[in-house]
């Protein structure tokens, strides 16, 4: 496998492929987990493109399976273009790894090395059977393409993304309580797109309480049955914010209620199933790691949290967020509640800081978006 910077040694065509393989990845959100997307352009030995796919549910098969049986024969001799290492593992679908060998693939180009220590290993197969095989190419888009799964696998976790709605000075809501509506339809809309490619959405008490939300996915020009609804969970310690009617608790999407293990759920009976977790060490709120290892163990992927500043504060203070959407609305509202609560930091040296990486006008709003500085997650492993 050759080592040379992929970027500047690829030929156009290839680095066109991979773009064009990280494009069609990226229809996998929300209906590969817990499985990556994955894109796959072949070229035929002239580098013209015989075949594309993308992974398109979990259980069903991989991009590679894809691109090659669009290909066809004119596969032989060819190149694949993979925004990830073909996997080397027998699941619910076979090695694909396998699969470029058995097609007659003669090159592969991967973006991103796997990994996750069960499917690993593909590369050095292909290699081995003959295979020209060189890694790298556009691997941080590929990577950011892929980063709820890239997160998960390389820290055990869920991948968590806070949103958040405020006016331009930091208000979640007006001195009385009132939040509806700070923020556009345009926003909104954009808001239910995240959840559509989240495996939870979590919100906490305060947010079940006065807001009782119902938290599923709707997207227009999407059918029901063509979006992904996500877990529901609400955190709430003493379980006395969710009760018998609650929106949350329709048949919209399945729900979870963490409550504290001394918590009484008897009037939750039947209603929806209680994950009891320790209580934080402070005695506020729950143990914020026990959530996530429990959703990790439950095959969540991602989770999108939607929970109002005291659960954010808590998710900040745990250093459990790994991106950050506000979406910011032309409004001053002088008074009202803030956007974060106590996140355990006194002084500006503790401040976390954030790099921006991107902001987009949603009708009158703006949506910003950044995360705390990390290694690249592909330099991770």
């Amino acid at each position: 496998m050759r080592q040379e910077d992929p970027v500047a040694t690829a030929a156009p065509v290839e680095t066109a492929a991979m773009r064009r393989a990280i494009e069609l990845a990226a229809r996998g959100l929300g209906h590969t987990s817990p499985n990556p997307v994955v894109g796959c352009v072949v070229l035929d030995s002239a580098g013209r493109t015989a075949g594309e796919g993308w992974h398109r549910r979990a259980g069903g098969p991989h991009a590679e399976v894809h691109a090659l049986r669009a290909a066809g024969e004119r596969a032989r001799g060819g190149t694949a273009l993979v925004t990830l290492e073909p996997c080397n593992h027998t699941g619910r679908t076979g090695p694909c790894a396998r699969a470029l060998i058995d097609a007659g693939i003669a090159r592969v180009v991967y973006a991103v090395a796997d990994p996750d220590p069960t499917a690993t290993g593909g590369a050095a197969t292909l290699a081995a059977a003959g295979l020209d095989v060189e890694g790298g190419l556009l691997a941080d888009e590929a990577a950011a393409g892929n980063e709820a799964w890239l997160t998960a696998v390389l820290r055990r976790r869920p991948f968590v993304l806070w949103k958040y709605a405020a006016t331009l000075d930091g208000r979640v809501a007006a001195a009385d309580g009132t939040s509806r509506w700070i923020t556009s339809p345009e926003s909104r809309a954009d808001v239910h797109r995240l959840r559509a490619a989240a495996d939870a959405v979590i919100v906490g008490s305060g947010t079940a309480r006065v807001d009782d939300p119902q938290l599923g996915a709707r997207i227009s020009g999407l059918a029901d049955d063509e979006i992904s609804q996500p877990l529901r969970v609400v955190v709430d310690s003493g379980a006395t914010a969710v009760k018998a009617g609650a929106r949350v608790l329709d048949g919209t999407a399945p729900t979870l209620i963490a409550v504290a293990e001394d918590a009484d759920t008897g009037h939750l009976d039947g209603l929806a199933p209680i994950l009891r977790l320790p209580r934080a060490a402070d005695g506020r709120g729950l143990h914020l790691p026990a959530l996530l290892q429990a959703l990790y163990a439950r095959e969540v992927r991602s989770v999108l949290l939607e929970g109002g500043p005291t659960l954010a504060g808590a998710f900040l203070a745990a250093r459990a967020v790994d991106k950050v959407v506000g979406y910011l609305a032309p409004v001053l509202l002088g008074a009202g509640p803030a956007v974060l609560g106590d996140a355990g930091i006194t002084t500006l040296t503790q401040a976390l800081r954030l790099d921006v990486t991107g902001t987009e006008r949603l009708g009158p709003d703006l949506r910003v978006t950044a995360a705390p500085v990390h290694p690249a997650l592909h330099e991770e492993n």
